[in-house]
């Protein structure tokens, strides 16, 4: 009994200190580069299909499909390879970096743009309401009489 139990123990630390199990380097890796292109996209698409997942199903769209066929490559690939990034974590850590970056920007540039058009929206309401004004304070005056300031 007791070499049947040393017999397991010396597997079992055998097998306790095989190295971890990484992937092979796929054949048709896909670059650094262009996997945090990819990455970035996924997290977009992922949010948008959280928040529109009835319009993407009404319209019969799978943003997955989409972004593969943007970047020319297929679920296999994009699978092995993101399995691959994924066993070097200081690799997929700065990759997960980059894209944070990406998104961050992004989110910058339209959180710039909304407010630009919520300012010119304003300004908008603000001369509708004093042509109002001026319309009230004078019936009298014509409608192309009437110059406003944009």
């Amino acid at each position: 009994m007791k070499q049947v139990l040393v017999i397991v123990l010396v597997i079992g630390l055998f097998l306790g200190c095989e190295p971890k199990l990484q992937p092979k380097k796929p054949e048709n890796l896909i670059p650094k580069d262009k996997m945090t292109e990819i990455l970035s996209d996924m997290f977009v698409v992922s949010s948008a299909k959280g928040i529109s997942r009835t319009k993407f199903e009404v319209e019969g769209i799978d943003p997955e499909t989409y972004i593969l066929k943007k970047y020319n490559i297929d679920s296999l690939q994009f699978a092995q390879s993101n399995d691959y990034y994924a066993h070097d974590v200081e690799t997929y850590k700065e990759i997960i970096e980059e894209v944070k970056a990406k998104l961050t920007s992004k989110k910058q540039k339209y959180e710039a743009i909304n407010k630009e058009e919520e300012a010119a929206n304003k300004k908008k309401k603000d001369s509708l309401r004093q042509l109002r004004q001026v319309q009230r304070a004078n019936p009298n005056l014509k409608d192309g009489s009437i110059k406003t300031k944009d």
